[in-house]
């Protein structure tokens, strides 16, 4: 079984495919990591995140870089949203993408494009949103709690920034496939969304058999 999770940034849908993982006994790809660490290579390289070439020749990272803690700051996230604005470096990481969707067994994905480009093919799509202002708090408090003095206008401005990154590229963008399950858990606890996104997911196990 194939599950591709998608949604904007701070959405949850990390903790959704983790959860639907363990739950279903997959392997799980965030497949934004792998962007994060093209970002973040290139600021290393002292490359400019926005310039398709040096994000190009980032891609080549070591496979040891998907460990670092630093890909998950917040710096790292943005830097992520601007290099994935390339079809040169989307291409370069398809096909590991792809590759891990269809090993033996199936597995979870979640990303920005894995129903509509990566998996289209998935046993069971969700789209996992909340409103902007919502993501903004919890990545706020999340970064409050790590020590980060920030504003939450400030995460609010980064949360439209990526949004508007992601959604208006032109390879890829952001998007709900039209066979994916809307999760929009502005309202909901944690519990409650996995709960939500199981039961879809196993509504669709019992359909395939």
């Amino acid at each position: 079984m194939i599950i591709a999770v998608d949604g904007p940034t701070a959405s949850g849908k990390g903790t959704i495919a983790k959860a639907l993982a363990a739950h279903f006994g997959l392997p799980v790809l965030d497949t934004g990591l792998l962007y994060r660490a093209v970002g973040y290579q290139t600021q290393l390289d002292h490359g400019d995140p926005d310039n398709s070439a040096d994000a190009l020749a980032a891609c080549d990272f070591p496979d040891d870089l998907l460990e670092d803690p630093a890909l998950r700051y917040e710096s790292t996230g943005s830097l992520a949203s601007r290099v994935s604005v390339h079809p040169a470096v989307r291409a370069a990481l398809l096909r590991r993408q792809v590759d891990f969707a269809n090993q033996p067994g199936g597995a979870v994905l979640d990303g920005r494009d894995i129903g509509t480009v990566i998996a289209p093919h998935a046993d069971a799509k969700l789209f996992v949103t909340a409103s902007a202002e919502e993501r903004a708090r919890r990545r706020h408090a999340e970064m409050v709690g790590r020590g980060v003095d920030i504003s939450f206008d400030a995460v609010l401005a980064d949360v439209h920034a990526r949004d508007a990154r992601d959604t208006g590229r032109a390879e890829a963008p952001l998007m709900r496939a039209p066979d994916a399950k809307l999760l929009d858990n502005t309202d909901m606890d944690r519990d409650a969304a996995l709960a939500a996104a199981i039961a879809f997911v196993e509504e669709r196990r019992k359909g395939r058999g």
